[in-house]
């Protein structure tokens, strides 16, 4: 219970968040940090039932057959990235509190705030590979929003839309290999897998496992070659960068890869590939870092850098690396996150983040001066400090790793002269900021801030003084339960101490420091000689590279946009047809489908005449659609008839039902659409009839071709031999013992196949809002509109319509049927919507027919009483009928969790209710009633949107002719 309140509570507080007013800052503030404090609460309080069980776990059934749970699962491992989470989420909550301004919308940065820790937590509490990867997804989209918080800029717009791109991309690779190892495995149970690590490791599919896994990690972790993202990400507020450098999005590549470390690690694939993306992070981001001229550009690279040496020590397949790794993840969140803190609070108090204008701050800005050194100087590696341990434990590894020696040289090598950097960018950050002559030309006067302000960052100082000078005390506990939690009980011995006598990893760091000096000495002034420039590199430009592939991508698309495409229909239609009939015929190509089907039923002539009429009804429309539009919609409204009397020939009678409330609802619709149609082109002679004529041929032969393919295919279908095995046996025997109704349709549509449903009524409804949304803003020239006919009196003040009451109602009604009959149909109308609703169940029915039927009633209300009707009624808000119907379908989808029972699983209870009897409940019915509620909403909202056009389009046309 208190994982899924770690869970839960970020989101709901999101959502609580989001419900304030706009300047409602200080209780965002409380909201978001309260919730990220409660968070850490619970995890401290399950840390004596982890130390005692080793894994806390809890399970719901998710997708049972496919062995997919929701699970949350903490241990040693996940507990440390929790409170790591919830502690600076909630420090960070507090410092974005007086740095955004009373301009920045701050209950929506909170509830983005709250929404990415809780996409965090849910990776790290992920109990099964497709939930993680579910939330893994969730934190790409919600780092754009973060990123992009301040949309009025440029460059946070592309900041984020390049994080949500190279992430999003990584995130595809990860997918596969997730599925991957699950079809390996056999299960998607994280234990299960982690059980498994032998018959990964030992498949013939690893490394394509790997290649893929490590795409999603090192994008997610900003890791070479997919660095560049994150320089362009420092467009966010720093708060924004301060939680995603330290404990979110770049550090869940690392999580992964520690994690999954016991089942990819000890092989020359995860060496090569991990390590050498590591140890090129490593190095660039240390060579970047120090020749950036603003201050989060530094940190940004720095992190790039950092990143890089935990993703090395995680490729050296030592478990004393694998320690030295998890360590720097700790040390690394305590010191970036208090180093943005103070660059933001530098930029907030003095107007500027440029190094080159930034100058002896120290006397200005004394506690915040005192903050950032001791911070800077943790990054550094500088001992009793944090960053000196777990850079001596790296420094160890790296001497002590066996192989060819070049790579024990060459690792070392490279591990002096990033440290040497590392040291060379700290001591530029400190220095060029706060000391030196004071600047004289900055936007603002430097001073302290509030002292409140600096609270987070001061905490996270005394924690990294706290780790470097008793580190035994503070984090070793909490690294051997880490270990065991990754490693069993092959968790290696290791000691945490200041000092460990003269060895070569200690001169290793005495050189780094005096190299990285000497790099700082030798580049003063290099900013002022060659600004924003970094040396040799600065032509490899990777955001340049990335917009060039985005145009690339762009001028692409738009080549075959214009091969495929057209604004004319009829060619879209074509292509669409021509595909699908290829792709339809394929199975038919197979000889086994032609000879093995049961006998036939035999034909009956009153059959053959109703199809014959049928048929006599469509190649009439076709023909009439060429000279009037209305009737050949009405022939083809006839021959949907048809097809509704053939369902229920054929004992379908839901498909019956079904196939004739949507001819009544899409006849008005398309009613309605018509007098939006272009007029057609005149016929001329010569080459233009020739290609007109040619054109008609080949689309009738394709309509010919595609109707014979569906008869074939519905022949075919229909004369199998029915197999006892088969799903439709299936559907038959269980529709009652599972599904609890006795229509089996309904039952498919609302149990078996409920996410389908669900799927296809979210998209009905966004079909709905789109048509709204578009023809709201339509206003089409008079000239290329189907008028009306219309003529004028002699006297020039009066102007007729031809056949306005059909097409386009206006707002008192010119239907000949007295009004007042047809509104008594209306309470008849919802009593029989309402009966096909609730009998859908057991009977031929359902929410999508009895919502049609609604509809319908509604449509009805409309011709006669004009739009103004239909928005004088309260209760016909569409967009309410939407939403709410959405919403009922979803939270009945998952009220069943608490009977312990799979997502859209049914939920049956039998009643014995007096002078009524038995009544059996079913939990699908609310589903059915959130159908019924979104068919009407949306039915009605395309009504609106399209009566609205005809009537704005009457009264213009009214006024015109008036006018002349």
């Amino acid at each position: 219970m208190l994982l899924t309140l770690i869970l839960a509570i970020p989101f709901a507080g999101s959502l609580c968040a989001a419900l304030l007013p706009a300047r409602a800052r200080r209780a965002g503030a409380w909201l978001a940090g309260g919730s990220a404090l409660l968070c850490l609460l619970l995890a401290v309080t399950l840390t004596p039932a982890l130390a005692d069980e080793g894994v806390i776990k809890l399970s719901v059934p998710w997708i049972p057959l496919q062995g997919v749970d929701l699970t949350l699962r903490m241990d040693g491992y996940a507990w440390l990235f929790v409170v790591i989470i919830s502690a600076l989420g909630g420090l960070i909550a507090l410092y974005a509190h007086y740095y955004l301004s009373a301009d920045d919308p701050a209950p929506r940065f909170f509830a983005f705030l709250l929404s990415f820790m809780g996409a965090m937590l849910g990776v790290v509490l992920a109990g099964n590979l497709i939930q993680l990867l579910v939330f893994w997804e969730l934190t790409s989209l919600s780092s754009f929003m973060l990123i992009g918080y301040w949309s009025h800029r440029m460059d946070a717009r592309r900041g984020a839309r390049m994080a949500l791109l190279i992430t999003g991309s990584g995130g595809f690779c990860l997918l596969a290999s997730m599925l991957i190892i699950g079809h390996i495995v056999g299960s998607y149970d994280l234990d299960a897998v982690l059980a498994a690590a032998p018959l990964i490791r030992n498949h013939r599919w690893y490394p394509i496992l790997l290649v893929l896994l490590a795409l999603g990690a090192l994008t997610k972790s900003a890791q070479f070659p997919f660095h560049f993202w994150l320089p362009n990400a420092m467009a966010a507020p720093t708060p924004v960068s301060a939680y995603l450098h330290s404990a979110t999005m770049v550090k869940a590549g690392v999580f992964l890869l520690a994690r999954f470390w016991p089942i990819f690690s000890g092989t020359d694939w995860w060496t090569w590939i991990i390590g050498g993306a590591g140890l090129c992070s490593l190095l660039l981001g240390a060579y970047a870092a120090t020749f950036q001229r603003d201050m989060k550009g530094v940190l940004a690279y720095s992190t790039i850098s950092h990143l890089g040496l935990i993703t090395l020590l995680l490729g050296m397949n030592s478990r004393l690396a694998l320690v030295a790794a998890i360590f720097h993840i700790i040390n690394h969140a305590t010191f970036k996150a208090s180093l943005f803190m103070a660059a933001g609070i530098v930029d907030h108090e003095s107007g500027t983040r440029d190094l080159t204008r930034l100058s002896g701050l120290r006397r200005a800005m004394p506690l915040t001066a005192t903050l950032a050194m001791v911070s800077a100087a943790a990054m550094a590696g500088v001992p009793l400090l944090n960053g000196f341990l777990s850079k001596e434990m790296f420094f160890a590894e790296t001497v002590f790793i066996t192989g060819h020696w070049a790579t024990r040289w060459g690792l070392a090598t490279a591990a002096v002269i990033a440290g040497a950097f590392s040291v060379a960018y700290s001591l530029r950050f400190i220095l060029q900021v706060f000391f030196g002559p004071p600047a004289t030309d900055l936007p603002r006067v430097p001073h302290d801030p509030d002292r409140r302000m600096l609270i987070p960052c001061a905490i996270l100082v005394l924690i990294c003084l706290a780790i470097g000078i008793a580190p035994g005390v503070f984090v070793k506990p909490v690294l051997e339960l880490v270990m065991h939690a990754l490693l069993g009980e092959r968790v290696p011995a290791f000691n945490l101490q200041l000092w460990h006598g003269i060895n070569l990893p200690l001169l290793m760091s005495l050189i780094a420091t005096g190299g990285g000096i000497l790099i700082y000495a030798a580049l003063r002034g290099h900013d002022r000689r060659k600004p924003g420039q970094v040396p040799f590199i600065y032509r490899f430009d990777g955001r340049q590279s990335f917009e060039l592939w985005l145009e690339a991508l762009d001028a692409g698309s738009a080549r075959l946009m214009q091969w495929l495409q057209t604004q004319r229909l009829q060619p879209q239609v074509l292509l669409l047809i021509l595909c699908t009939l290829a792709v339809g015929v394929l199975p038919l190509l197979q000889s086994s489908v032609w000879f093995k089907g049961s006998q036939s039923t035999p034909a009956q002539w009153s059959f053959a005449l109703m199809w014959l009429a049928g048929s006599a009804c469509a190649l009439s429309a076709a023909y009439q659609a060429k000279y009037h539009r209305i009737a050949s919609l009405m022939l083809a409204s006839a021959a949907g008839l048809v097809t509704g009397i053939t369902f229920a020939w054929l004992s379908a009678p839901d498909l019956a039902l079904t196939q004739l409330t949507v001819e009544v609802v899409t006849t008005i619709l398309i009613l309605l659409g018509l007098r939006w149609l272009p007029p057609r082109i005149e016929e001329f002679p010569g080459p233009t009839r020739q290609r007109t004529l040619w054109r008609r041929r080949r689309d009738f032969l394709v309509a010919v071709l595609a109707g014979a393919a569906m008869t074939l295919l519905a022949w075919v279908m229909m004369t199998r031999p029915a197999a006892q095995h088969s799903i439709a046996h299936y559907f038959v025997e269980q529709a009652w013992p599972l599904g609890g109704g006795a229509n089996v349709v309904n039952v498919i549509l609302v149990d078996f196949r409920a996410f389908d449903t669900f799927g296809e009524i979210t998209v009905l409804g966004i079909v709905a809002l789109s048509v709204y949304a578009l023809l709201r803003r339509f206003r089409p020239p008079a000239e290329t509109i189907t008028a009306p006919l219309r003529h004028r009196s002699r006297d020039a003040k009066t102007v007729h319509f031809e056949e306005p009451d059909i097409l386009a109602p206006l707002p008192y009604g010119l239907m000949r049927i007295p009004a007042v009959l047809v509104r008594l149909l209306l309470p008849v109308t919802t009593m029989i919507s309402l009966y096909f609703l609730f009998r859908g169940h057991n009977l031929p029915g359902g929410g999508f027919v009895g919502g049609l039927i609604m509809a319908t009633g509604i449509i009805l209300q409309y011709m006669v009483g004009g739009i103004l009707w239909v928005e004088a009624r309260p209760l016909i808000r569409p967009q309410a009928w939407i939403a709410l119907g959405l919403l009922l379908a979803g939270l009945t989808a998952m009220a069943v969790w608490w009977t312990g029972q799979p997502l859209l699983a049914s939920s049956h209870l039998d009643l014995d209710l007096p002078w009524i009897g038995s009544a059996h409940l079913s939990s699908v019915l609310l589903f059915d009633l959130g159908v019924y509620m979104l068919v009407v909403g949306a039915t009605v909202l395309m009504i609106i949107a399209l009566a609205h056009q005809s009537l704005r389009f009457y009264r213009q046309l009214a006024e015109t002719d008036m006018g002349n």
